[in-house]
């Protein structure tokens, strides 16, 4: 099959730093505005990969998201707001990035082209075929989530991926590939951009549909995040208040009683 890289095929736009502030805005929020278009292309991929998920996880697995620099990150980001927005574990989601906790941070040289460490950094949380493993890379050339992906295919564990161009290899790696083909960025080869836009949507997309699926939200509301502040401490007494019609004194003393808006309804309606 035939691939070409189209994330870092030349910018539609040159000269840019004869670019006023304002026709550089511009430029580049038309560009973002191609994203969701080609996300919606992907929707049939996205579901694929989300029932595949959430029967994993409904049978005591984990998701796993894997990646190398803004890839890896934009992984992280999602899995460790899973817990306070739902009120998960923080193993039941959980993003790995080559380099390990240094390259949230920092880049680490090198080290998304090892093909074997990131079945190395799989193997440390005991990865099982009960979990679903999801790679994550613009280019879909990276050896790290590449080797991974392929071990993971080898013990039978379920392999799912987000890339940003069509036939790449890591898109023939993975049993359920979703590719979001976004075209050349604004700044050539900066897949930060349109790439990263749209795999953090795609991302948005499995974890909140996951959740929900399990079971994690009611009506439209997060009922069972973490009260990890005051601002959340108020939106989940507002919850209570709209859910049971009562006052917001007896509203806060439900939920700092019982610790989540799920309980303190529950407990409300069955007293």
């Amino acid at each position: 099959m035939s691939f070409t890289k189209t994330t870092e095929q030349d910018s539609h736009y040159d000269h840019l730093e004869n670019m006023s502030v304002t026709e550089l805005l511009s430029n580049i929020n038309n560009e973002d505005k191609t994203v969701p278009i080609a996300i919606e292309k992907a929707l049939p991929q996205i579901k694929t990969v989300v029932t595949q998920v959430v029967t994993r996880l409904k049978n005591e697995g984990r998701l796993f998201y894997m990646g190398a620099g803004t890839s890896g990150r934009l992984g992280i980001v999602d899995a460790s707001e899973c817990p306070p927005t739902f009120g998960v574990s923080p193993d039941l989601v959980i993003g790995l990035i080559a380099g390990g906790d240094t390259a949230i941070r920092n880049a680490v040289e090198f080290a998304e082209d090892s093909k074997d460490q990131g079945w190395k950094d799989l193997q440390e949380y005991e990865i099982s075929t009960n979990d679903f493993v999801i790679g994550i890379a613009a280019s879909g050339t990276t050896p790290y989530v590449i080797g991974a992906l392929e071990a993971c295919n080898a013990k039978g564990i379920g392999t799912g991926c987000i890339t940003c161009n069509h036939n790449s290899p890591l898109s023939l790696t993975a049993a359920y590939p979703i590719e979001i083909i976004v075209g050349p960025e604004f700044v050539t080869g900066s897949s930060r951009m349109k790439a990263g836009t749209a795999q953090k949507l795609v991302l948005n997309m499995i974890s909140t549909a996951t959740m929900i699926q399990l079971g994690k939200v009611r009506g439209n509301k997060m009922v069972d995040m973490q009260l990890s502040n005051h601002k959340l401490v108020g939106r989940g007494t507002r919850m209570i208040m709209d859910a049971l019609k009562i006052e917001e004194s007896e509203a806060n003393k439900l939920l700092l009683k019982h610790g989540s808006v799920r309980n303190a309804i529950d407990h409300y309606e069955h007293k």
